[in-house]
């Protein structure tokens, strides 16, 4: 298949002479600030090819990361690195034609010893956020390719990733539905469905289910959370509602683990704390999550686990955590006392050098640990003010200001 890059050298004149202003200027933006964690980041995660590694995944590649990279990327105003991102997103994960393929979500290094992608299932978190990338690629850097591939993606999102849960609504499904759907029992997982990005898919698709479920998600966050914290999955019954369970739900093995608020729960603060102040639903949202707010006025960090019953363990959770609540006590008034300790805690895990950070010792399998340099880029990053969210969704970054 034809690379990105190659689609683009080989388009019609017109489109090519339509390109030209890019190459010399961006009419009505001007640069993004410095970054350092971003350009630290890249450095230390992306390859040249745009490909991003996750060092203590042994080496793997998700979609996951390509994802956040090139939100970060349209961010920071990153045109190249984000069509770098976006031409090996497409020719490894998507078999070179994201408008036909969700990408896969996981590529490494396979038994015989090739590189290549290990598990074509899609996950929608990253699927959405890929999309939600272009569409607004698309607008900010006024390309329409990227916003017209973006509708692509939508398309086969609503078609492969949706589901309608008897007796609750349409939800995202992690993953393409058929493979979270089960004796009647629906699996979801409620850090995959950030409020803006849906908001946002509503105005570019009207007619897509993306309405519906941007109105059901405050129903999901206050039936899935437990004392007021957000869990990693719930399993769905009619009748029945949501019960708390492992995620994702093949870690489970023969023995079910218990069910916990931890590593992917810690973004639904994350993504709450973004919402627009004016977002009528916001209120509800947070309030359903509470129980961190409460946790952390007495406690210097984000517990790395909650019990299915909400109860906070005692283990502090890792740096990123603590970046990711960040967005969520400013939105959530915490105190003072709350927000230094956690900016505090940011402050003191930075890495001399390298310009990232870490929790964990020097040497140890996860130093600088790549969730949690995306935790931060988000919670610190939307701190800062290098980017927000509009009522309807759309990105709000610092080099357009």
């Amino acid at each position: 298949m034809l690379s990105w890059s190659t689609r683009l050298r080989r388009a019609p004149v017109t489109i090519f002479l339509a390109m030209l202003p890019f190459f010399f200027s961006c009419a009505g933006c001007r640069a993004a600030q410095p970054w350092p964690l971003w350009n630290g980041y890249g450095a230390r995660f992306i390859h040249a090819d745009g490909r991003v590694v996750d060092p203590q995944g042994g080496s793997r590649t998700t979609s996951e990361g390509q994802s956040y990279a090139l939100f970060f990327a349209l961010v920071n105003n990153d045109r190249a690195r984000f069509d770098k991102l976006l031409g090996w997103t497409q020719n490894n994960l998507a078999s070179g034609d994201m408008s036909r393929h969700l990408p896969g979500w996981l590529w490494g290094k396979a038994g015989d010893g090739s590189w290549k992608l290990l598990d074509a299932s899609s996950a929608a978190d990253s699927d959405c956020w890929i999309a939600y990338s272009l569409l607004e690629a698309g607008r900010l850097w006024k390309h329409s390719a990227y916003t017209e591939l973006g509708r692509a993606m939508l398309t086969m999102i609503a078609a492969q990733e949706v589901s309608d849960l008897p007796g609750f609504g349409p939800m995202l499904m992690p993953g393409p539905s058929a493979n979270f759907i089960h004796d009647g029992v629906s699996t979801v997982d409620p850090s995959y469905i950030p409020l803006f990005l849906f908001e946002r898919f509503a105005a570019a698709d009207p007619a897509g289910p993306w309405s519906a479920i941007a109105a059901n998600l405050p129903r999901l966050i206050a039936q899935t959370s437990r004392g007021g914290f957000a869990m990693d999955g719930a399993d769905y019954v009619p009748g029945r509602g949501f019960t708390p369970i492992a995620f994702p739900p093949s870690a489970a093995g023969n023995s079910q683990p218990p069910a916990l608020g931890s590593y992917e729960a810690i973004r639904v603060y994350l993504w709450a704390g973004m919402v627009n102040p004016a977002v009528k639903v916001r209120a509800g949202l947070l309030e359903s999550l509470s129980g961190m707010a409460t946790y952390l006025a007495n406690h210097g960090a984000p517990p790395e686990k909650v019990s299915d019953q909400g109860v906070a363990m005692a283990q502090d959770g890792p740096v990123g955590f603590s970046a990711a609540v960040l967005p969520y006590l400013l939105a959530t008034g915490g105190t003072q006392k709350a927000v230094a300790a956690q900016r505090g805690r940011i402050a003191a895990a930075r890495v001399p050098g390298s310009g990232l950070y870490s929790s964990n010792p020097p040497g140890s399998a996860y130093y600088e640990a790549y969730y949690d340099q995306n935790l931060i880029l988000f919670g610190t990053g939307f701190a800062e003010g290098r980017f927000s969210f509009s009522p309807g969704g759309e990105l709000k970054v610092e080099w357009t200001r």
